[in-house]
């Protein structure tokens, strides 16, 4: 463990004179998750493990917030790296200005830009940030944002799909449904797909809402043949079916296909989800808070896709995005995957096809022991006295 006490505080106002709560302290902490059961996809080796940034921050008033961002695969160390750079200019700021304090953070590291891992790293203190907030309320943080709903829809993505049986497949989907999902996702790694999911279509019923993720497999010609095969099956949304940065092909297939498109999962800031809704490329976005910088940056995404009618469905981190999806005045859906429960003490509880917005102050959420033990290294920044 690393403690460094910071001495050299910057300050915005003309004034030296500190009034009222602020950031006193910030733990940053680089974590592991192992994945007992790997999910793999045609573009990318296994997925064995997750790296995790958590931010913990502490004010002069008392109060903490946690928040996280994350990577698969690689740039675990970079994301936590570039964090300890930025995270000092936090201390003595006031944390009740979360726009002013990611915007400062964003100017801190202006030279690299506002996305990728430079944005991940501001998520992790901003959705800390939002955390604190609602906790100081003594409100959740879907409350403090205010729900339009209690109760959020979500789907259940079946790992290992692209390798099942049609009756493996079927069999584990029935599963899911019992324990609560709502829905089904299927990863289509099949280079001719339309057979596969018929007979899964078949098997589970209309009734049941059914999705195909691509993984951006697929050019643009196998996209069109392979969507129009799929339309008698009345999917929810068709996922990924192209680079998600292939903007123009994207809204040529929402344009042509009666199934609604879903994308905009790898995007990492907001101007790349605007392309998207400006292109009316998307039925369905799904952004990601961690991954875009947080719920500031989150917050004009969904102001963006309600504007234009837009459904969202964002990917991963249900525990968060549960809040998000509850506040947002649309159709919206979340993926429930249970890889994130052994790093906290609580549990998402789902009900007749969706999950109930937990109503615990802030996101809920407290780290487990197990994920100190995952920690490979942690630094802690201090406001001298």
């Amino acid at each position: 463990m690393y403690i460094c006490t910071s001495t050299n505080v910057h300050h915005d106002r003309l004034s030296q004179v500190r009034t009222g709560d602020r950031i006193d302290r910030v733990r940053l902490s680089l974590v592991y998750l192992p994945l007992q059961s790997p999910p793999s996809d045609a573009k990318a080796p296994p997925l064995t493990e997750v790296a995790f940034l958590f931010a913990e921050i502490g004010t002069t008033d008392g109060h903490a917030g946690l928040g996280f961002s994350y990577t698969k695969r690689a740039g675990g160390p970079a994301l936590y790296a570039y964090a300890k750079e930025i995270v000092p200019s936090l201390l003595g700021e006031d944390p009740n200005d979360i726009g002013r304090v990611w915007e400062k953070l964003a100017t801190a590291g202006a030279s690299v830009g506002r996305s990728g891992l430079a944005t991940q790293a501001i998520g992790a203190v901003d959705i800390g940030l939002w955390d604190l907030k609602a906790k100081r309320a003594n409100l959740s943080l879907a409350k403090l944002l205010g729900t339009h709903r209690d109760v959020v829809s979500c789907y259940h993505t079946l790992s290992g799909s692209p390798s099942l049986s049609i009756a493996e497949l079927s069999d584990n989907a029935r599963k899911e449904l019992e324990q609560g999902a709502g829905g089904i996702k299927v990863e289509i790694g099949h280079p001719e797909p339309t057979q596969y999911l018929t007979q899964l279509r078949d098997r589970l019923g209309r009734a049941v809402p059914l999705m195909a993720n691509a993984n951006q497999q697929w050019d643009r010609t196998t996209a069109l043949r392979i969507g129009r095969a799929l339309e008698p099956l009345g999917l929810t949304w068709l996922e990924a079916p192209l680079d998600s940065y292939d903007t123009n092909g994207l809204a040529a297939l929402a344009t042509t296909l009666d199934t609604p498109i879903a994308a905009g999962e790898p995007f990492t800031d907001v101007n790349e989800h605007w392309q998207l809704i400006h292109a009316a490329a998307a039925n369905y976005l799904q952004p990601d808070a961690p991954r875009v910088g947080g719920i500031t940056p989150f917050l004009r995404i969904a102001a963006l896709a309600n504007h234009n009618r837009l459904a969202i469905a964002p990917h991963f981190a249900a525990e968060l995005h549960v809040h998000l999806a509850a506040a947002y005045p649309g159709t919206a859906w979340i993926e429930h995957v249970t890889w994130l429960e052994p790093l906290f003490n609580e549990r998402l509880e789902l009900k007749e096809g969706a999950v109930l917005v937990p109503d615990r102050p802030g996101i809920g959420l407290t780290l487990s022991e197990r994920s100190r033990v995952w920690t490979t290294d942690r630094i802690e920044f201090a406001e001298s006295v």
